[in-house]
């Protein structure tokens, strides 16, 4: 009787929290990133506390606006540095 021979298969040590029965070998990177662009709303979860201080989504995106905003007027570059 002749043996068969069998497919090697690679096995790698999981990276990190990834399970080892997680395949992505045949993900397609961005598959879905179009949705997010066309303006898809995305779910974030506050922690207790701070869901606390907000009585509403409403509430949540005037406050992060105004962090937007304020944000927005350090980023700008100022000018050359000297050096």
């Amino acid at each position: 009787m002749a043996k068969t021979r069998r497919k090697a298969t690679r096995k790698t040590e999981p990276e990190g929290d990834m399970r080892a029965e997680y395949d992505f070998s045949k993900g397609v990177r961005g598959k879905y990133a179009s949705r997010f662009s066309s303006g898809m709303v995305v779910t974030v979860v506050l922690d207790p506390d701070v869901a606390e201080a907000f009585p509403d989504s409403t509430a949540v995106n005037e406050a992060l606006r105004v962090m937007a905003k304020a944000g927005s007027r350090w980023s700008k570059p100022r000018g050359k540095k000297a050096g």
